[in-house]
């Protein structure tokens, strides 16, 4: 049973280790319906344990999770049929063109007229042009945004972004937090994982720091910067940039 729940996804207290390695030790959060939400950390941090469990992709140890008002756990089949994950490197067909891939994939979500559907998708990220060439001949930028098509078909309510844009050169990973932007715009809820600090302060709407397991700071580029030393007044006021605060905030976990 679907329970009664205001926000697209809500973990509290997840606990997941590996043997004797701990690596959620209690994670806290919420994310908002048609919001950007980013998961900030260093690599190891746990981001991806984090993302597996909410797409039903591994089981937490302790603690609970709801996406779209389904308990992760006892649900993971009504979770799936409302949410769509893209991971770190593009899952695209190379064989296959890139119209294929999407007619591929509408097929297997017993989608009608899946050639329309590849057709708009293609025409929505500027693919049409290379709609009939194998996707092992795109580009790095190209497959991503394939990929994340791919994502979007059947139109799911939350999307899953593990480091999206992780091995993109500097105008495939604007291409692709326009992309992002996009989707929230137009109602999608998303959640981010990401080590680019540049990459959560252009595109969330909030941002929690992951740090060795645990939620350390959760909220706004404004809240964030709140838990930065007041900074100096001398002939202008600088503000602290989100690589500072990221290391501040680390740095005083560390430091106790």
């Amino acid at each position: 049973m679907q329970s009664v729940q205001t926000k697209p996804i809500q973990v509290k207290g997840l606990v997941k280790s590996y043997k004797q390695h701990q690596v959620l030790k209690g994670v806290d959060f919420e994310v908002e319906k048609g919001s950007i939400f980013a998961l900030l950390g260093s690599n190891g941090a746990g981001k991806t344990t984090v993302v597996k469990i909410l797409t039903t992709l591994l089981k937490q140890d302790s603690g609970t999770a709801t996406v779209n008002g389904f308990d992760v756990a006892a649900n993971p089949e009504n979770v799936r049929q409302a949410i769509s994950l893209t991971g770190q490197f593009a899952a695209v067909d190379e064989i296959l063109t890139g119209r294929e891939n999407l007619i591929m994939i509408a097929k297997l979500r017993y989608l009608k007229n899946p050639s329309q559907v590849a057709d708009d998708l293609l025409k929505r990220f500027g693919l049409t042009d290379a709609a009939n060439r194998r996707a092992s001949t795109y580009s790095g930028g190209m497959r991503r945004r394939l990929d994340i098509a791919l994502s979007l078909v059947g139109k799911p309510q939350i999307i899953f972004l593990d480091e999206p844009t992780t091995g993109l050169d500097p105008e495939a990973r604007i291409e692709v937090w326009k992309i992002v932007k996009e989707l929230a715009g137009g109602g999608t809820t998303v959640l981010l994982t990401t080590q680019y600090l540049e990459e959560a302060e252009q595109l969330a709407d909030r941002i929690a720091i992951l740090h060795e397991g645990k939620i350390i700071a959760n909220g706004t580029l404004s809240d964030l910067k709140k838990l930065f030393p007041s900074a100096k007044v001398e002939y202008v006021e600088k503000q602290p940039t989100l690589e500072e605060i990221f290391l501040a905030i680390v740095g005083k976990k560390e430091g106790k």
